[in-house]
């Protein structure tokens, strides 16, 4: 892909299924990539993988140590961001009345507050040199809602908001900011789901099949090239058909 070559990336969560797919899709289109996650076994296989790959093991909910996050990953991809990609979420299912405190802070936190602490500390760096991109990875059920999700949906939905808002403030720098929502696409977080629910989802995408985390990462790859210079404040769903805005 255009403009790829040595592009400096930051990809957090980047030790599950569609991390691992956008590293590895980035990595062989020349970018320099720092990935981040909490599993240090599996950074070290994706290190492993990737010899020009860094790692660093980092948890996005010590929301006191994200400048300082986003300091040390630059400093070892040499100085200097060129593009990051807010990859990393966790999920809290509970239906809503019985959906604790606890249980919806902590997915506001990891989800909506760390992601638009990312940015802010990102788009500082990217200020110096006026240019970056930052893709924040959403959900299609920030924009249908889902039964038992209100805490996530709700956090997807506000990346989306988010994003738009900070496309504004900050275009005339060349920097843009744009989210992909993934549908229901093979991963951890699909593999948890009863087979019976899943064939319920399933027979509500038009595809007819899960996505591939592969869907996603040919997504990314696009909006963090050149050739997707003039896309600022905008959503892609990749999804099957399962929900077109």
């Amino acid at each position: 892909m255009k403009g790829l070559a040595n592009k400096k990336i930051i990809v957090t969560g980047a030790t599950g299924g569609i991390g691992n797919s956008i590293v590895k899709l980035l990595s062989e289109n020349g970018a320099k990539i720092l990935a981040t996650g909490t599993r240090i076994e599996k950074l070290e296989k994706l290190k492993s993988e990737f010899q020009s790959l860094e790692i660093l093991n980092f948890d996005i909910s010590k929301n006191d140590k994200i400048e300082e996050f986003v300091d040390e990953a630059t400093s070892q991809l040499g100085g200097g961001l060129d593009c990051i990609i807010n990859n990393a979420g966790i999920t809290k299912d509970n239906l809503a009345i019985r959906m604790t405190d606890d249980e919806w802070n902590k997915v506001i936190k990891v989800n909506l507050t760390s992601t638009f602490l990312i940015c802010k500390f990102a788009i500082k760096k990217m200020l110096k040199k006026k240019f970056g991109k930052i893709i924040n990875i959403t959900s299609v059920v920030g924009h249908t809602g889902n039964l038992g999700q209100a805490n996530y949906t709700a956090s997807k939905a506000g990346i989306i908001a988010m994003s738009k808002s900070l496309a504004l403030e900050y275009a005339k720098k060349n920097i843009n900011i744009n989210c992909i929502s993934p549908g229901f696409i093979k991963s951890d977080m699909t593999d948890k789901i009863d087979d019976k629910f899943k064939e319920v989802i399933i027979s509500k995408i038009p595809s007819a099949r899960l996505g591939e985390p592969e869907d996603i990462a040919n997504a990314v790859v696009f909006l963090a090239s050149d050739q997707a210079n003039y896309i600022n404040g905008e959503t892609i769903h990749v999804n099957g058909g399962m929900y077109m805005a």
